[in-house]
């Protein structure tokens, strides 16, 4: 068989090998991304797209069918962005197959009936993403639990859904099939939900999904499960129509010769990597999920993107991801960026403080009747944002200054000098920077100082 030769070639078509493949074409290099399935990975096809479509859909008209439709028009409209016919107009070659490390320089493409394809590279960018993980409890595997990958193929809505897992895809989850007619219950094994997250927006998240009708249970742990229910401490019983885990995920490492390329992983079957996402192969890195640093479709481009720029180029700069925001998109989502206010104040003791803004004194939030939420600023030494919380609808929107602000390394009052838009929900943060600035004022040193000032231009201006 002839063997190819490529600048760089990637494995694995999601959001890491697709920002990874399409920033070399940018670079000029010559570029292979391998994929097993269509290009798109996890986000386009069973995470993200579908994901907040369903969630937009049951929202607006709580209709199983109507929403399932929507995920599939949404669907539809993004899939030709990532395929491959746009990326081979970008300038990378795709090949659809298994890709296999044969030796720390080559590797295969299983291409079924059609062949085998060899292939040498210079680099290569391991991008192969994750998949959902069942827990050891016995019983469930067998009692054909939906994943995340798995809620889109009902036709129709269970009855009962019990959902294990009160994380981010868990409450996103259950809170959509509630609204589609499900009774929902959502069981965490933490106690709270959003173990991630401020235990306020925990807490208030809480109280709109049993406000909804969803029943939360936390500090529950799956001890087993049978025939349509699920068993947990004390000897309570969660019935269901179906069950959907959200627990976990595992590294795609299976099968891809990491051995033969002289790649290390974790015991989690994670690649493992350095600072600038170089596996122990040095003309082999990796991005995303499969690494175990990467949870989110915005870092793991990050991460492929900056790790394809050292390749190629040389350029010495691992992602930068302190600053990177994520979200949860229930209703209200809850978006953060930076250190929680616990982190900070282990890291930084007690020159850490949180300044909290309720939502009530947020025009945008009163005229919407959404005043439940809350901006919570996590401040540094010398005034610096190094952390924010907030908890709102279109949240997400929300935490993307803050989050510049955060990378920026700025203080509350230079947060406070940029001027909002008025009324949105980003008044929130601005109110917030504004009374931290407001308390510095107040502080007696300060006090003084502009007393003496104030006195001193009465004196000259008389």
């Amino acid at each position: 068989m002839p063997v190819e030769s490529y600048d760089l070639v990637v494995a694995g078509g999601g959001s890491a090998g697709l920002t990874g493949a399409r920033t070399a074409a940018r670079l000029g290099a010559r570029v292979l991304l391998a994929e097993v399935n269509e290009p798109g990975g996890d986000c386009l096809w069973t995470g993200c797209v579908p994901s907040k479509a369903l969630l937009h859909a049951a929202a607006r008209d709580g209709d199983f069918g109507a929403a399932m439709a929507q995920v599939r028009r949404a669907v539809a409209a993004v899939a030709p962005h990532d395929s491959a016919e746009a990326l081979e107009a970008q300038g990378v070659a795709v090949v659809r197959g298994r890709a296999r490390f044969t030796g720390p320089r080559t590797l295969e493409v299983e291409r079924g009936e059609e062949g085998t394809r060899r292939v040498r590279f210079r680099y290569a960018l391991i991008a192969t993403g994750s998949a959902p993980a069942l827990p050891p409890v016995p019983g469930l595997a067998g009692a054909g639990p939906l994943t995340s990958d798995t809620v889109w193929e009902p036709a129709e809505p269970p009855e009962r859904m019990v959902v294990l897992g009160g994380g981010p895809i868990g409450c996103e989850l259950g809170q959509a099939f509630a609204r589609l007619g499900a009774r929902v219950t959502v069981a965490e094994m933490a106690d709270r939900l959003l173990p991630r997250e401020e235990p306020a927006a925990g807490e208030l998240l809480r109280e709109r999904l049993e406000g909804e009708g969803v029943t939360v249970l936390t500090g529950f742990r799956a001890e087993r499960v049978t025939d349509g229910a699920v068993h947990g401490p004390g000897g309570r019983v969660l019935p269901f129509g179906r069950l959907l885990v959200t627990t976990g995920r595992t590294a795609n490492t299976s099968g891809l010769g990491l051995a033969a390329a002289g790649v290390a992983v974790t015991g989690r079957g994670e690649v493992q990597v350095d600072s600038r996402l170089r596996t122990a192969n040095r003309r082999i890195y990796a991005a995303g999920d499969v690494t175990g640093r990467s949870a989110f479709t915005h870092t793991a481009g990050a991460q492929a993107a900056a790790a394809v720029t050292h390749a190629l180029l040389g350029l010495r700069r691992g992602p930068d991801l302190t600053a990177a925001p994520w979200v949860t998109f229930t209703d209200p989502e809850v978006a953060r960026v930076g250190m929680s206010a616990a982190q900070a104040k282990e890291h930084y003791g007690e020159r850490a403080r949180v300044r909290v803004l309720s939502h009530e004194r947020v025009d945008r939030a009163v005229t919407d009747g959404r005043t439940d939420g809350f901006t919570a600023l996590v401040i540094g030494p010398g005034g610096r944002i190094v952390g924010a919380t907030v908890v709102a609808p279109r949240a997400g929107e929300t935490i993307a200054h803050l989050a510049t602000a955060v990378r920026l390394r700025w203080t509350a009052g230079e947060y406070a000098k940029t001027v909002h838009p008025y009324p949105t929900y980003a008044d929130g943060p601005w109110q917030a920077a504004l009374e931290e600035v407001y308390a510095s004022l107040a502080a007696p040193g300060t006090r003084r100082a502009t007393g003496a000032l104030l006195a001193l231009r009465r004196a000259l201006r008389r």
